[in-house]
């Protein structure tokens, strides 16, 4: 059975202070949420350890926003993957569609960066999907298919360790939206796609929808077969409204 994980994206919000209370009261909140929901929050680098002891002894996982493509050295700004983990990370977002639109992540340094965070005991999040260029020149399949074959050079063993989250970029700040049966067939195709090189290991796949979720929509769009929860953004700088999406399953 698939994994329903609710992942918040804090992006460059909070300073430590600010999340170690936002983390505190996204643990207080995490009684109310069906224990089959795995609940992640993602702070900036400069937050992981002060949210690391806000939520110490509760269900809540803490994630990472990003790693480096290198083990260690001299990369200055860098943060390698087993710096992550020892902060108290599970979890690493990787991919994501700002990471790859303004820092120059691509296919080749974002499989470097999953082997390391799996070599660290660090699950991926890892982020496909496609811009509005992209979606108006039915582009879209293509575009996420040639991003999630980078997974394809993973053993099953590796595989069985990611997490997809698939981000409809057009519908992001752009007064669009995507509705419940577009994030389903986009899932749905994921899913093929990825039972064409690890067959029924797919089924077992959880894939996120990251886009725009919130408390009024999260319960037609998580009903949805394909779609195991969010990458959750603004939502989830208000622990209320980041609960209140969990409980939507």
């Amino acid at each position: 059975m698939r994994k329903k994980i609710v992942a918040g994206n804090w992006k460059m919000n909070t300073l430590p202070a600010e999340g170690k209370v936002l983390a505190a009261n996204v643990a207080a909140l995490s009684k109310e949420v069906p224990s089959d929901v795995i609940l992640i929050i993602t702070p900036p680098f400069t937050g992981l350890v002060a949210a690391a002891e806000a939520i110490q002894g509760s269900v809540v996982a803490l994630a990472a926003q990003n790693c480096a493509d290198h083990e260690k050295g001299a990369y200055t700004g860098e943060v390698a993957a087993n710096m992550v983990a020892a902060m108290g990370c599970t979890y690493v977002i990787l991919g994501h569609s700002e990471r790859r639109q303004y820092y120059g992540d691509t296919n080749e340094n974002l499989l470097t960066k999953t082997k390391l965070a799996l070599a660290n005991g660090l699950k991926p999040i890892f982020c496909i999907g496609e811009n509005l260029q992209e979606r108006e020149a039915d582009q879209h399949f293509a575009v996420c298919k040639n991003q999630l074959e980078v997974l394809f050079a993973l053993t099953p063993e590796e595989f069985a360790q990611v997490v997809v989250a698939y981000e409809p970029v057009w519908a992001i700040g752009t007064g669009k939206t995507a509705s419940a049966e577009q994030a389903q067939e986009i899932h749905a195709y994921c899913r093929e796609v990825m039972a064409g090189k690890f067959g029924a290991l797919a089924q077992e796949t959880s894939i996120l929808y990251g886009g725009s979720c919130n408390p009024g929509n999260a319960k037609e769009i998580f009903s949805k077969p394909d779609v195991d929860g969010g990458l959750i953004g603004g939502a989830a700088l208000v622990a209320e409204n980041f609960v209140a999406i969990a409980k939507s399953f």
